[in-house]
């Protein structure tokens, strides 16, 4: 049998994911292929090339801040406090990028295809309207091959998936201008099926509670989980387990919850190994 597991965006509770595949690995769980979206690809991609999950906690640990804190700050004390301000976006995501190839190069990959397993990355073409697939494998006879690209380094793929809207810049490829796949994809459980496998775990978040100490931003994560999971309720049909973290009122780019998101991921992973195993290894 061929495990898949979708992993959905949201920002740093991305890293919850890392926490989910550690506790899949712990109980001797395998996975064979993978998909992310947005910050689900940051993880997903770097799973396939064959880093740990810890080792991706590491990761994100050390470079978290010199990708994203630095994309936030002149948001919100900067630019948007101009109606006038011409911006496209904030940061246009080329530290992702080259940080992505670097670690990608320490494996022998370049490009998608050069990673072993199979994985699955959506974005959306903003100038086209259009979904496209970035991955290693194309499914045998689909009737949009355009709509799948194989020859992209890895560092792109991720930064096309993951440019969230004001945050960073299109990304632009060839005559694409990619933005998050989240849009349109948000847990892509569908492809996993498409390539093969049998069995595909979806993970996801639970929406953020809204009580009187909620923030703006509070108020944002919960809209954004709230369209997740309504653009992605096809998805989750067709998924054979899903595994909901919650993750206590964090922010789309809240760093210090980076430990806390791990640790979510990780333990609500241990506490479905049961019903995995019941449901999807019989």
């Amino acid at each position: 049998m061929k495990l898949g597991i979708a992993l959905a965006g949201g920002g740093i509770r991305g890293i919850c994911h890392a926490g989910v595949l550690k506790a899949l690995e712990d109980h001797h769980i395998q996975i064979d292929l993978i998909s992310g979206t947005s910050s689900g690809s940051l993880i997903a991609s770097l799973y396939a090339m064959g880093y740990s999950p810890y080792y991706i906690y590491r990761l994100f640990k050390r470079n978290a801040k010199k990708v994203v804190e630095s994309s936030i700050f002149p948001l919100v004390y900067g630019k948007i406090v101009s109606p006038k301000s011409k911006i496209k976006g904030l940061k246009n995501g080329k530290e992702l990028e080259e940080l992505y190839n670097e670690v990608a190069m320490q494996k022998g990959i370049e490009t998608l295809v050069d990673i072993p397993m199979p994985i699955v990355i959506p974005t959306i073409d903003m100038t086209k309207s259009k979904e496209y697939i970035l991955t290693n494998r194309i499914p045998e006879h689909v009737k949009d091959m355009e709509k799948y690209i194989t020859n992209i380094s890895v560092g792109k793929a991720v930064r096309a998936s993951s440019s969230f809207p004001a945050v960073f810049e299109p990304c632009e490829y060839e005559t694409h201008a990619f933005m998050d796949g989240g849009a349109v994809n948000n847990i892509p459980v569908k492809e996993l099926k498409d390539l093969g496998a049998d069995k595909v775990i979806a993970v996801k978040f639970d929406a953020e509670r809204i009580t009187e100490e909620s923030d703006v931003m509070d108020i944002v994560m919960k809209t954004l989980d709230v369209m997740g999971n309504k653009i992605s309720e096809e998805s989750l049909k067709m998924s054979d387990y899903i595994i909901n973290v919650y993750t206590d009122q964090c922010g789309l780019l809240s760093l210090d919850k980076l430990d806390a998101c791990f640790e979510y991921g990780y333990e609500e992973g241990c506490k479905q190994i049961e019903g995995i195993k019941k449901k999807i290894l019989g």
